[in-house]
């Protein structure tokens, strides 16, 4: 896997999408403040690549050792 550009972002919907999650279940993972951080541009929502692969790695379990 290739570094992202800090530059590239994803609209609320393609990220809805690379979760296999609704934009309605993003919308409320923010309002409880859980997440990747992103980008509230002129009323959308907006998601940095880095921002999301970063708080996917905080995700990460498990897999130590192996």
């Amino acid at each position: 896997m290739q570094p992202s550009d800090s530059t590239t972002i994803l609209s609320e919907p393609a990220l809805a999408i690379r979760y296999g999650k609704t934009v309605r279940t993003l919308q409320r993972w923010r309002a409880e403040g859980y997440g990747p951080a992103y980008l509230r541009i002129g009323g959308s929502i907006f998601y940095r690549v880095e921002d999301v692969e970063t708080f996917e790695a905080s995700m990460r379990k498990g897999g130590e050792g192996m």
